[in-house]
């Protein structure tokens, strides 16, 4: 099955994420088909909390990817300020 996910980056107590689409067996931090997003919770300065690529998001949930709870929700928050 292949599902949208975050996989983790960044330093020690300074965490950002990439939105991944990979297969549910991968390795989190693994094997990822493509990279359709970036999330930091804690953004300094310039940077963006969220960068999402909706038209790929959808395309991938077509296609019959499972996102999950938190990306749900990152999707929606996405959508919002779109």
């Amino acid at each position: 099955m292949v599902v949208i996910r975050l996989a983790r980056g960044g330093s020690k107590k300074r965490p950002k994420y990439r939105i991944t689409v990979a297969d549910s067996r991968a390795w989190l931090n693994g094997k990822f088909l493509e990279v359709i997003g970036n999330y930091n919770p804690n953004p300094r300065g310039q940077e963006k909390k969220l960068v999402l690529d909706l038209e790929k998001t959808k395309t991938w949930i077509k296609n019959g990817a499972q996102p999950t709870e938190r990306v749900r929700s990152l999707i929606r928050m996405a959508e919002k300020g779109s």
